[in-house]
């Protein structure tokens, strides 16, 4: 709403939100992928079974948290960009 105020666009907006949801989509990729590799590197040296972590798995992984960001993330981001930007500036 603030952004709005003073003269932001809303395509602006709408990138904004966007690109927080796909950066916080790939976080969770990333700690998921450490994560994951960790129990990969653990299940293998403790209990001796093999293991083999593809990279197009990585990939894909990466892949999917983009396409959640960019899902999740259109409609809040609409919504924003087409808010009124006094009413907006109401509720903060």
């Amino acid at each position: 709403g603030l952004r709005m105020a003073v003269g932001g666009k809303g395509s602006g907006i709408l990138m904004q939100f966007l690109i927080e949801a796909v950066l916080i989509s790939i976080t969770g990729g990333i700690i998921g992928v450490i994560l994951g590799l960790g129990a990969t590197v653990f299940i293998e040296k403790f209990l001796h079974w093999p293991t083999s972590v593809a990279m197009y798995s990585i990939i894909i992984s990466f892949a999917v948290c983009a396409v959640t960001g960019i899902f999740f993330g259109w409609y809040p981001a609409r919504k924003a960009s087409a808010l009124d930007p006094i009413t907006a500036l109401r509720y903060e």
